[in-house]
């Protein structure tokens, strides 16, 4: 059972096949680790247990008949609970969306399931998606494999906390804001965020339909290997691996910045790995263009027309206001509406750009899109993803969500990646003195996607690997 839920995709797909495990035996596996572990982390929303075994059945059959197969046949997997699935609720931690069983699968659904993928679950996020700690009032709060007072981080933080314990060989998330990112490092996985356009979003929920906020927008693999990573982008993209020289290329590990946030362990770790990476590769230390003022238009970008496409989606019928449900729910607890939500509307209400403003933010998304382009042209930048690992519940919410504008403070290096839409693979580098999971980013432009997961292969036998949280273990 262990060594199940130590395999990645790639591996349980070569051993499926090759009929050293059966699709049945690693689908009772996930299923029984899954149901013991949920107890405590409250990672999965919605499971289709029961249909996962059927289908994993007949996976076996059609191997034993000598059926085609697909590259993930038989593999069972996870989805975190934005994609829509035929048969299930894409429910957004809404209470009013938990009877809205879908009819059709999203666009990468079908990719996954074409392939021969099992779904044995989806799981939790915030309400809407739309904060960085997963929490809502249908479904509770997901708490971190590691320390359960901790956060799982967000939005993807059930998908983060399920691959932690290996409960799938490999699991799917969204990132807009940091969705994939915070819980991969939060939770000590591996996590890809694609480039702007590159995977189709179609039954993603909610729908993501202004083009300043599309462009940000990266779906990807979540799990425990950079090779699963690259396997996954290859199946959404029809994209075939390329071997790329990487002595041609620079690593850009900027030093720490006196105006944004770096703990100290954080910063040893980034440190120990620049000195490590060093030995092989040329590290310049220097800040990538447009830096700086990416927080600040992530934050507008996020806030256009006020978010009222997301408040219209908060209650059946779009009636409510974020103001009262925020009252209401501070108040006496019986808001259908979790405080984080109401309170981040309330947020893109005060950050809205002007027209004028939102029309100077193109013109510098245009040229610093061209601009960008030539600089990651050799290049790959690693980054931290926040300035220490997992915090207590709440914490990183109260630190972005704030009037005071601290998303300047501790989002710079989350949001460049969103902003310039560019592809981002996170994956660890070690633990804080607590033992909980720390990790970084490694970014370039559109296109250098095989240097990412070339790069993050030689930064898994190098450095550091994804190691499982054991602790629930039957």
């Amino acid at each position: 059972m262990k060594q199940i839920l130590d395999m990645d995709a790639t591996e349980l797909s070569t051993r499926i096949k090759n009929g050293e495990i059966t699709s049945l035996q690693a689908t009772l596996t996930y299923i029984e680790h899954l149901k013991a572990a949920n107890e405590r982390i409250n990672c999965v929303t919605v499971d289709r247990y029961e249909a996962a075994r059927q289908e994993a059945i007949r996976a076996d059959l059609q191997l034993q008949n000598g059926e085609p197969t697909g590259r993930l046949h038989g593999v069972p997997i996870s989805m975190k609970d934005c994609f829509n699935v035929a048969g299930m609720a894409t429910t957004s931690g809404l209470i009013h969306r938990a009877q809205m069983i879908e009819t059709e699968d999203a666009a990468v659904v079908k990719r996954l399931k074409q392939e021969g993928a099992i779904i044995l679950a989806k799981t939790n996020t915030p309400a809407l998606c739309f904060c960085e700690e997963t929490d809502n009032k249908l479904h509770g709060r997901t708490n971190n494999p590691w320390d359960l007072n901790r956060s799982a981080g967000g939005s993807s933080g059930g998908e983060g906390a399920l691959m932690a314990v290996g409960g799938a060989a490999v699991g799917l998330g969204a990132d807009i804001g940091g969705s994939i990112r915070f819980p991969s490092h939060y939770n000590g996985i591996v996590g890809f965020k694609s480039a702007n356009s590159q995977v189709d979003d179609t039954g993603n929920f909610p729908p993501v339909t202004i083009p300043e906020q599309r462009r940000m927008l990266g779906i990807g693999a979540m799990g425990k290997s950079v090779r699963d990573a690259q396997f996954i982008h290859e199946i959404l993209t029809d994209g075939k691996r390329k071997f790329v020289d990487l002595d041609r290329y620079e690593i850009v590990i900027p030093g720490k910045q006196p105006d944004i946030p770096l703990g100290p362990d954080t910063e040893e770790l980034l440190e120990q790995i620049r000195g490590k990476i060093g030995e092989d590769y040329r590290v310049v230390d220097e800040l990538p263009p447009h830096f700086h003022e990416s927080a600040l238009y992530w934050q507008e970008l996020m806030s256009i027309n006020g978010a009222k496409h997301v408040q219209q989606l908060m209650s059946e019928g779009g009636t409510k206001s974020p103001l009262t449900e925020y009252v209401k729910e501070k108040l006496t607890g019986r808001s259908d509406c979790h405080s984080y939500l109401s309170w981040a509307l309330l947020g893109a209400g005060l950050f809205k750009p002007s027209e004028e403003r939102l029309q100077q933010i193109r013109v510098a998304l245009q040229q610093g899109d061209q601009e960008l382009e030539q600089y990651f042209e050799g290049k790959i930048l690693i980054l931290p993803i926040y300035h220490e690992a997992a915090q207590k519940h709440g914490k990183q919410y109260s630190e972005i969500f704030s009037i005071r504008k601290t998303y300047k403070k501790y989002m710079p290096y989350i949001a460049y990646a969103n902003v310039w839409g560019l592809p981002a693979l996170t994956l660890p580098i070690g633990t804080d003195k607590q033992g909980m999971p720390i990790g970084v980013q490694l970014i370039s432009a559109a296109g250098h996607e095989d240097a990412l997961f070339q790069f993050g292969e030689w930064v898994e036998e190098a450095i550091y690997s994804y190691k499982r949280c054991t602790s629930y273990d039957l």
